[in-house]
């Protein structure tokens, strides 16, 4: 079941917030040592063996004392794990790191056993249960060790490779790819494509920013109940500021009424950095990120700038491979679609700038932008030459080594032919 996207773009927000799971698990820890003292109100004492308050108690104190350790454990890897994709990856990955699933729960169930054991140790101590309460209160502490153990072990397993630079590189391709696929069915955010300049008043933000999301449901009500049409100029991710239209409004008709600039600001979502959930070119833009900084003199790691090339084209062969796009929801609100163009400039101009002295990366971008002129889509493929020759002209420049200069254009007259960066760069 699809969740609506405002309520999936919130979810996704909480996700980034360390303290959301631990408050749930502690939560439902309290909630577990109130079950158990509610089962002393069922009539079962004689179906449940008796345990002692002493051997309880033992156990809620061993798992105190151990699980605020461990807890402490798991956020000083954690902290060390974001500290190192920022220093080996991109800033710009840190939240799909911090929204790691398996730490986030391994940190949560953590510290809510901790709280269920001290609540537990406070409630048995005061002779708070009684049989039944106590054989309940047993058994769940049971579970929650047998819990934590299962976890911690799929935690370490984990925390080796969170913050890692393959792993990185591994989630920003994934929420790429699936912003990606996201716009595929819905090119223009479910609404109609916006073709030509637009018309009609301006209406302008009144704060700078990023567009993190638009509401295409409140502009849709907005332009039924008015009688208007509304042609956004801006499209998540895009750099807003006040002298920037948001869009445009057009009367749809005589009967049309005049609309306040602040209603339809309300739809726009802004805030200082950008978010993966409705702009793919973001995750390009990481990726690009990740490949310039390994090619850098300090770090001057070519297999990992190969290894975002391998990323980059299987993100966009998917985007340009043909797909059944959903049917326009919102036919009042015209959406500018993605630009080819400005796909392939996310990544390709750094990392054939950064990579245009190393031969293997150099033959790698020829490689890459040739199959993807190949996918038959001809827009993509005019704009995937652009670039192969762009890069080949970057590399001529760079490489001294004439054998590899030679080994390049050979790989780039494969694809291109002879004639193809002249005809393309001054053609």
């Amino acid at each position: 079941m699809q969740l609506p996207n405002r309520l999936q773009f919130l979810l996704n927000r909480l996700r980034e917030r360390l303290w959301v799971k631990p408050l749930v698990a502690c939560v439902l820890s309290v909630a577990g040592v109130a079950l158990a003292h509610l089962a002393d109100s069922v009539p079962v004492d004689w179906k449940v063996p008796e345990i002692a308050q002493d051997s309880v108690v033992e156990l809620l104190k061993v798992i105190a004392a151990s699980m605020l350790g461990v807890a402490t454990f798991a956020v000083a890897s954690m902290v060390a794990a974001y500290a190192s994709t920022g220093q080996s990856a991109t800033a710009r990955a840190f939240p799909l790191i911090v929204a790691d699933d398996v730490s986030q729960n391994a940190l949560s169930i953590f510290v809510g056993t901790f709280i269920f054991a001290i609540v537990g140790l406070s409630a048995t101590t005061n002779d708070y249960f009684g049989k039944a309460g106590r054989f309940t209160l047993f058994m769940l502490t049971l579970s929650a060790l047998a819990l934590v153990i299962v976890v911690f072990v799929r935690w370490v397993d984990s925390i080796a490779r969170l913050g890692r630079l393959g792993a990185v590189i591994a989630k920003v391709e994934q929420a790429t790819s699936r912003a990606m696929a996201r716009r595929s069915r819905r090119p223009c955010l479910g609404g109609m494509a916006a073709f030509g300049p637009a018309i009609g008043l301006a209406f302008h933000s009144d704060t700078s920013g990023y567009l993190q999301r638009v509401d295409m449901e409140a502009l849709q009500r907005i332009a039924a109940a008015r009688k208007l049409r509304i042609t956004l100029a801006v499209v998540p991710g895009s750099m807003v500021v006040p002298s920037r239209p948001l869009g445009y409004v057009l009367p749809d008709g005589a009967c049309s009424e005049a609309v306040e600039p602040g209603l339809l600001r309300d739809a726009f979502t802004i805030g200082p950095l950008r978010h993966f959930d409705d702009d793919p070119r973001f995750g390009l833009v990481a990726l690009a990120e990740i490949g310039s900084r390994a090619l850098s003199p300090g770090i001057n790691d070519p297999g990992t700038a190969i290894g975002v090339l391998g990323s980059v084209y299987r993100i966009l062969s998917e985007w340009a491979r043909p797909v059944d796009a959903e049917a326009p929801e919102y036919d009042l609100v015209e959406v500018p679609a993605l630009s080819v163009d400005d796909l392939f400039d996310d990544v390709f101009p750094a990392m054939a700038r950064d990579g245009a002295g190393a031969v293997e990366v150099a033959m790698r971008i020829q490689r890459v932008l040739g199959e993807l002129g190949c996918c038959g889509h001809e827009q993509t493929r005019a704009v995937a030459r652009r670039h192969a020759c762009l890069a080949m002209a970057r590399a001529e420049r760079a490489l001294d080594f004439a054998p590899d200069l030679e080994q390049l254009r050979w790989r780039h007259e494969d694809f291109w032919g002879k004639a193809a960066c002249t005809k393309q760069l001054f053609g």
